[in-house]
């Protein structure tokens, strides 16, 4: 099935330099946008016409509800991205703040959030973060959004507070929190997902789009394929593998070549539709 129009896209991840209000921030927003801007032209450039921009810098990150410090950063940010051309840009606010994504993604205009944690709860390195989805998608209906929301299935860097099947998890998400797409992780950032769990939640959800959220690389994507619809990209397209670096347009153009070899179609167009 199709996801943001396309064939199995690539969506590659836009990993923000620390914003206002974290303790990494350097004081100048000036660098953050310029690094943004400058990692979203490697993937387009690259042939990935899809990106989700978080704040990943922002360490360590709330439990609960972002600062408007952080919230009106992104949004700044994700602006700027938007002016980039026609692209399709997702919003994700770290840890797990969905109703401040879903605000941010109406107001500039992005097709999707990514919410870690959505339906649930999860033990995680800021504590106890429970699921938000009936905030998110009120909120969605209150704007008249059509804003996608995407779930993270057992998140990475957590653990759910009691032993839950992959399969009940994943159908909990699509049927109960109303997840229009599920994700899927390793461990941790960087991670492989585990295929046993997208056997599980294929099992589950046979119509649901399913998202394979970290480790994917031009090496191992074939190994998802046939089961995953769509892939986020992030720390294997920068220089050196390192999730803090730049991202890296050969890298970029090794895995969209490994994803067009398996797909049997002719090189997508620099903005990655494949049309």
């Amino acid at each position: 099935m199709k996801v943001l129009g396309v064939h199995k896209p690539l969506i590659g991840v836009v990993h923000l330099l620390p914003l206002p209000g974290s303790p990494g921030y350097a004081g100048k927003m000036d660098r953050v946008v310029e690094r943004a801007l400058a990692d979203a032209r490697a993937y387009l450039k690259g042939g990935v016409g899809a990106f989700v921009v978080e704040n990943y810098g922002d360490l360590p990150f709330h439990a609960g509800a972002a600062g408007p410090e952080t919230i009106a950063a992104l949004t700044a940010v994700a602006v700027e991205l938007r002016q980039l051309g026609d692209l399709d840009l997702g919003v994700g606010v770290l840890r797990s703040d969905g109703p401040a994504a879903m605000a941010i993604a109406v107001a500039v205009g992005a097709r999707f959030v990514r919410v870690n944690v959505l339906a649930g709860a999860m033990l995680t390195d800021q504590g106890i973060i429970q699921g938000c989805a009936a905030e998110v998608m009120r909120l969605r209906a209150v704007a008249r959004a059509r804003v996608q929301v995407w779930g993270d299935l057992l998140v990475k860097h957590a653990v759910p507070l009691a032993p839950m099947d992959a399969g009940e998890a994943a159908r909990d998400l699509a049927e109960r929190a109303l997840a229009d797409a599920v994700i899927l992780t390793g461990e941790q950032t960087g991670a492989a997902a585990a295929p046993g769990e997208l056997h599980a939640a294929r099992k589950a959800l046979p119509r649901t789009p399913l998202v394979v959220g970290s480790g994917v690389s031009a090496s191992n994507l074939e190994r998802y394929w046939e089961l995953a619809d769509a892939f986020i990209v992030g720390p294997s397209l920068k220089k050196g593998a390192r999730t803090t670096a730049a991202v890296d347009e050969g890298r970029v153009r090794r895995l969209v070549a490994a994803r067009d070899a398996l797909s049997g179609r002719r090189p997508h167009r620099r903005d990655g539709s494949g049309h």
